[in-house]
């Protein structure tokens, strides 16, 4: 029988500190292809990160052996790592770093994922795919769910314990309509899937049916429409698109190790200075937004990081200003400047860097139809189709699934191919207006580092409104 407990006390006398961190972690996959059965998966993994503090630097290795010797391996080689790390580095580290932590926390579940049966979920998945069959130009259906069910357990030789366990699930609706050489596809979510820290209460059949007739009868409608503009305009966006701007021109550029150099991998470096945080007018008076973990539902959510700061709402930029960014203790100490608890890895087999987790923009004051009444010609976009943003995280472009003409202050036809292009701090200095309601959505692979470490991160954006953003079609 593994025993944590039992393996911290072998090896806590032999380093300046230990700390054990078991990760188990069951997904589920399931998803329908127009009526049949396209994917039923189980996989289970589990592991152990070992991590050791030794003459002022940190070592890790990690295992799947959970026998004494597979531990004991690996605490040897996490030591060695750390020798030989010491012996070069850049910056003293101590237990400062490493403060101890208590606690727990679990995902917020009306319903337990087990009390829906694969048979139901598959049911429910074949009626819509048969919600999206409106017209003979619907090529192609899909519905399909991802259901991952995560315990992290850490010990230290400090005497931290905490337990976190998570309840995911993702659901993700598309179609693909066609007629002659047009083809368009429309998702329920613009390819980042509606993940959230839920349970089975998710899979409610009559919400489910009525976004999966909406999804159909607009990609219909973009079979027919005419190509976004070549303008500049006023662009409104959706929470759904919203959810990728704020995660790619403010999550990424805020990460304290691209700032330091550390992380340049997946366009990882940051235009963002040290010197810019307290003076940087980020964007307009409107722009709020925080770093929070301790939102319900959202995908990110957690008690603690993985260095065992606990988890706190902060403001990154409050109106407009640029005040704090994504850093946990270790990159505070070498930047001196505050973070957040953000140290966090993908799993037992990759060790902590910083990573967003929940990064909002907070609700404002307008009325969605009172934004769209203000607007003499603009276009409304939702839903990612495509991006691009350069190595500094500055130059973006970003398509989207479906768009809406808006002409003296109405909705009119709908567009097809729809894109905009800008640069970060511009394009938020132009912001005019932000909705009072918001929606959260979230992305199970949010990738960086190397070796690779895919996280799950969570957005929680209302609609904004922008002035003179360049537009353009296909």
């Amino acid at each position: 029988m593994f025993d944590l407990q039992h393996s911290l006390r072998s090896l806590k006398n032999q380093a300046d500190w230990v700390s054990l961190r078991h990760v188990a972690e069951k997904t589920t996959f399931r998803t329908i292809r127009d009526e049949k059965a396209d994917r039923n998966s189980i996989s289970f993994d589990q592991g152990v990160m070992v991590e050791v503090l030794i003459e002022g630097h940190f070592g890790f290795a990690g295992t799947s052996d959970l026998s004494s010797s597979g531990i004991q391996r690996a605490f040897a080689k996490a030591v060695s790592m750390a020798k030989s790390a010491a012996a070069h580095k850049v910056h003293e580290f101590s237990l400062e770093h490493r403060p101890l932590a208590q606690g727990s926390y679990r995902s917020p579940v009306v319903q337990p994922l087990d009390s829906f049966s694969a048979k139901e979920i598959t049911d429910i998945f074949i009626d819509a795919t048969k919600a999206m069959k409106i017209s003979d130009k619907i090529l192609s259906r899909s519905a399909s769910t991802m259901i991952v069910e995560t315990s992290f357990h850490s010990i230290s030789s400090s005497g931290s314990e905490v337990d976190q366990h998570f309840s995911i699930v993702s659901t993700d609706f598309s179609t693909t309509a066609g007629a002659g050489s047009e083809t368009q596809t429309r998702s329920d979510s613009g390819g980042l899937a509606r993940c959230l820290q839920i349970g089975a209460e998710v899979f409610n059949r009559a919400s489910i049916l009525e976004r999966c007739q909406r999804i159909a009868e607009e990609a219909l409608e973009l079979v027919s429409a005419e190509n976004c503009p070549d303008a500049t305009m006023d662009l409104l966006l959706a929470p759904d698109q919203m959810t990728l701007q704020v995660h790619e021109s403010i999550g990424h550029p805020l990460e304290y190790d691209r700032i330091l150099g550390d992380e340049r991998n997946y366009a990882g470096w940051s235009f963002v200075k040290p010197d810019d945080f307290g003076k940087l007018q980020y964007g307009s008076s409107l722009m709020n937004v925080t770093f929070d973990p301790t939102i319900p539902d959202a995908l990110a959510s957690y008690a603690f990081d993985d260095s065992g700061h606990q988890a706190t709402k902060e403001f990154l930029i409050q109106n407009g200003l640029l005040l704090r960014g994504l850093g946990g203790l270790e990159s505070q100490s070498r930047l001196e400047l505050p973070g957040v608890a953000n140290f966090r890895s993908a799993s037992w087999n990759r060790a902590p860097i910083d990573r967003m987790a929940n990064i909002n923009l907070e609700p404002g004051t307008s009325k969605l139809e009172d934004m769209i009444s203000s607007v003499e010609r603009g276009v409304f976009m939702m839903a990612n189709k495509s991006w691009s943003i350069d190595d500094y995280r500055n130059k973006f472009q970003f398509g989207c699934e479906y768009a809406k003409l808006i002409e003296n202050g109405k909705l009119t036809k709908t567009l097809k191919n729809p894109n905009y292009r800008g640069t970060t701090v511009k394009f938020w200095n132009s912001l005019k207006a932000v909705s009072e309601n918001r929606e959260t959505y979230g992305s199970p692979y949010c990738g960086k580092g190397e070796p690779n470490q895919v996280i799950r991160v969570g957005h929680t954006t209302p609609y904004c409104l922008f002035a003179n953003v360049e537009v353009f079609g296909a």
